[in-house]
């Protein structure tokens, strides 16, 4: 029986393409979830969390000019708060995260979705 998979996904990312590329060539065809163009509710992104067992700070794609621009690297900022800058702005999630059941696993490197296989 095949795996169903869930693979939140950027095409501009090379991580992401790669991570999905490994996957087809396993056979398993994901469920794509393109996040930047059906970004994520605040729900989906925190049961994502507790799935790839993360905080919203270690998920945070803290070199994207918005996040400096915003000053997202302070430590007072809560969990509440990252994850309401990364609904807000969807390009600050980590990617790829591939989800399959009560388990999800961020493909950097993107060898790491075939953990779930």
């Amino acid at each position: 029986m095949t795996k169903s998979i869930t693979l939140y996904h950027n095409p501009r990312c090379s991580k992401s393409r790669q991570a999905l590329a490994l996957l087809q060539a396993q056979g398993v065809e994901p469920r794509i979830v393109r996040y930047l163009e059906e970004p994520l509710n605040a729900a989906t992104l925190r049961e994502i969390l507790q799935k790839l067992q993360l905080s919203a700070r270690e998920l945070l794609r803290g070199n994207e000019r918005i996040a400096r621009e915003r000053s997202l690297h302070r430590p007072e900022l809560s969990e509440e708060e990252l994850i309401a800058a990364m609904i807000e702005e969807p390009r600050l999630i980590q990617r790829p995260i591939a989800v399959c059941g009560h388990q999800a696993i961020l493909g950097r490197p993107p060898e790491q979705v075939l953990k779930l296989l």
